[in-house]
């Protein structure tokens, strides 16, 4: 982490569940962990090592999760528990949902990992330092009852990722986390939507 830590990368990520008939909530407001996969993407990027297309270093994916990382760092490379397929999104996610593969400590998962994209729209220059990600999950998405019908256990949302899009430049994306946090248990239901407000600051 010394690479980030001499660039001064740091994140802060904001929570905040939305009703249609109410004020937004805040339920989470804190700093988040930078990963030693930003050190890896951003190396490539500097020396001209990985893609040669700028686009590839862009944060476009997310994922979220239910186990949350108590002990995570900045060697952590993986959320503990992903949501791992469309349906426990919710088919009728206000994001596209995708398959790619995941780098994970220095190599390629034998699998495909499901992301949520992040529409570029909702990615925003906030100063010359700073940019905001914006990851809003609807009514209609990540609900526990999405999970329960398929689990024996509730749906709890507790942990979310942010990734780099491909920065080896490989034929199809091969993300790489960069950002992490776990925070409050959420037990995501359709009478809110939740708001993710990500800001990294270069």
């Amino acid at each position: 982490m010394n690479f980030i830590e001499d660039l001064g990368i740091v994140g802060y990520l904001q929570i905040a569940k939305v009703y249609k008939d109410k004020p937004e909530e805040i339920v989470f407001d804190d700093h988040n962990i930078i990963v030693s996969g930003m050190s890896v993407g951003l190396s490539h990027l500097f020396s001209g090592s990985g893609s040669n297309n700028i686009i590839d270093y862009q944060f476009d994916k997310f994922q979220l999760g239910l186990s949350g990382n108590d002990s995570a760092g900045s060697g952590t490379y993986e959320l503990s528990g992903p949501l791992s397929s469309i349906e426990e999104y919710g088919g009728a996610a206000n994001f596209a949902i995708i398959s790619a593969i995941q780098i994970k400590d220095g190599s390629f998962t034998t699998s495909q990992q499901i992301f949520g994209r992040i529409p570029f729209k909702n990615v925003t220059k906030i100063n010359d330092a700073s940019v905001r990600y914006t990851i809003l999950v609807d009514e209609d998405t990540a609900n526990y009852t999405n999970y329960a019908a398929r689990h024996s256990t509730d749906q709890v949302l507790t942990e979310i990722g942010l990734f780099m899009k491909n920065p080896r430049g490989e034929a199809g994306d091969a993300s790489i986390l960069v950002a992490y946090r776990k925070f409050t248990q959420i037990l995501k239901t359709s009478d809110f939507a939740l708001v993710f407000r990500w800001t990294i600051n270069f």
